[in-house]
């Protein structure tokens, strides 16, 4: 007689796979915090600045639509659709790690063959500054070229465009907030060394506001003023100097006293 079979107490164990559960998989990547880097403050303006620099792109060549930083996330967002039949004539977006007095990054126009993605950022050299009232608020844009666009990137001062090509750029920024009911003046184009000191002076301003509004220049008077500064506020200095060094410049001056900060 046959004995029976003796069915095995433990069943046998599958092979457990390396991986976690589906739905844990996607809990864990809900939970998992993740800190991308911000346009403004993040992205290095380049070694080439004031003249050469990085520019992130808010609003393509040829949009109707106003596109803008949300400076809370850091992503671009729709601000509205354009009340007037324009188009935007140039790629248009901002200087990271710059502030003007609108508190707000200073804004450029990029002249180039070809439109551009919003978010996307490229190397733009300044040509010249357009100086702009904008509902009574000064609102200056730098007017640059493509550094790596070969029908452009030869271009050196605003006044080598043609004069068609600025009369379209002031037309533009003087009409597109008519239907608005808001006041836009523009006023004479000034050549790029206008710009490079713009620039210089916006970088400077971000720096100041890292430093916890230390004057860059007061602590370049002497070391009375240094002394009341505080220990946190004295490193941001220091960062500052370093972030100086980096452009070579100072806000237009020696960059030789940053050194002994």
């Amino acid at each position: 007689m046959t004995p029976p079979i003796e069915t095995p107490k433990n069943p046998p164990v599958s092979q457990k796979s390396s991986h976690p559960p589906l739905n844990e998989r996607i809990l864990s990547s809900m939970s998992r915090k993740t800190v991308a880097a911000h346009p403004w403050h993040d992205l290095e303006i380049g070694p080439g600045a004031p003249t050469v620099f990085n520019c992130v792109v808010e609003i393509s060549k040829g949009s109707k639509v106003k596109y803008e930083l949300d400076k809370k996330t850091g992503l671009i967002k729709v601000d509205r659709v354009l009340y007037s039949s324009v188009v935007y004539p140039h790629n248009y977006g901002f200087v990271p790690r710059t502030l003007c007095e609108d508190n707000d990054p200073i804004d450029v126009l990029v002249i180039m063959q070809e439109p551009v993605l919003p978010g996307c950022f490229l190397r733009a050299k300044a040509i010249g500054l357009m100086p702009m009232i904008d509902q009574g608020e000064k609102d200056d844009k730098i007017i640059a070229v493509c550094a790596d666009d070969p029908e452009y990137r030869h271009y050196t001062d605003i006044k080598e465009l043609p004069p068609h090509r600025l009369a379209e750029i002031r037309r533009f920024f003087e009409d597109y907030k008519k239907n608005e009911n808001k006041d836009v003046a523009v006023d004479e184009f000034l050549p790029a060394t206008q710009a490079y000191e713009a620039v210089q002076r916006s970088i400077l301003n971000s720096l100041e506001e890292v430093a916890g509004g230390v004057s860059l220049e007061r602590v370049e008077e002497g070391e009375g003023y240094v002394e009341e500064v505080t220990d946190n506020q004295m490193e941001a200095v220091e960062q500052a100097a370093t972030e100086c060094l980096k452009c070579g410049f100072l806000g237009g001056r020696s960059v030789g006293k940053a050194k002994n900060w």
